[in-house]
């Protein structure tokens, strides 16, 4: 991970939101602000131990029906509930080309469209940038995905990819379960492509684990010719749906399945 210091971080973060105006209300907040323990840093990670088939805790959400204006009924939870979360902690992959080289303004592009990105989320979701990867439940690389191996053997290249885990965190001595995803976004595209690609991985992150039939949206299984930066109504919609849904991931582990300090898991196998 390249080294820079969390001052800067926090400046060039806060002058790109400025530049793009982020909104207010359901918005991104800056370096915690506000956060509380949700954004504290994590002490302790260990992957969230998952009943036996057929032996849930609690009911698994069902496959939606059809809901009107929406994609719901192609979305799927996990084994342990929908990953979603009222508030969400954001970490993005800081530069490190040399100031005033062709290198530091495609990371300024990059990071702009991120941002862009997130603007478009932060008016449906509370979230919050921060300035450690161990602080955040979303975290934004820098980075082109390796290539994915199919069932037939072949291999797929992609510009974007987000991997889901579930974890049980501490922070501040107290256990949490948490989504954590990792968003892989490569820096090789165009500004506006990459700024499409950053709004459909993180519909992915934010619990959209599906994808929309219409290429007009976001989270489209197909993009269409004209890249999509703005979330569509059907977009909006499906998320606003799924917020109402549950059972969500626990709060916090059972007493017994609270482990002991560990270093962090490697990653899972869920992606998309």
């Amino acid at each position: 991970m390249p080294a820079c210091s969390n001052r800067v971080v926090a400046l060039l973060l806060a002058a790109s939101a400025a530049a793009l105006a982020l909104p207010k209300g359901p918005a991104l907040a800056q370096t915690g602000t506000g956060t509380g323990m949700a954004c504290a840093s994590s002490t302790a990670v260990q992957p969230l131990p998952m009943p036996p088939e057929g032996q849930a805790a609690s009911p698994l959400p069902e496959p939606a029906a059809a809901v009107p204006h929406t994609y719901a009924h192609r979305l799927r939870a996990t084994a342990a509930g929908w990953p979603v979360r009222d508030h969400w902690c954001i970490w993005i992959e800081p530069p490190s080309a040399e100031p005033g080289t062709a290198a530091a303004t495609r990371e300024r592009q990059w990071l702009e469209a991120v941002q862009g990105a997130l603007a478009q989320w932060g008016s449906q979701l509370a979230l919050a940038l921060v300035d450690h990867p161990d602080q955040a439940q979303v975290r934004l690389w820098r980075r082109r995905p390796p290539l994915q191996r199919l069932a037939d053997g072949r291999t797929r290249a992609s510009h974007g990819r987000a991997v889901l885990q579930l974890l049980q965190v501490q922070r501040q001595g107290r256990w949490h379960v948490e989504p954590r995803v990792d968003v892989l976004l490569s820096p090789g595209q165009a500004p506006r492509p990459t700024q499409a690609t950053a709004l459909h991985e993180l519909g992915h992150a934010f619990g959209l684990w599906g994808h929309s039939d219409q290429a007009s949206d976001a989270m489209a299984a197909v993009p269409g010719a004209q890249a999509v930066i703005i979330l569509s109504p059907r977009d909006r919609a499906t998320l606003q749906w799924l917020l109402r849904q549950g059972p969500r991931l626990p709060s916090a582990p059972t007493p017994a399945g609270i482990p002991p300090a560990a270093p962090a898991p490697p990653s899972a196998p869920r992606a998309d």
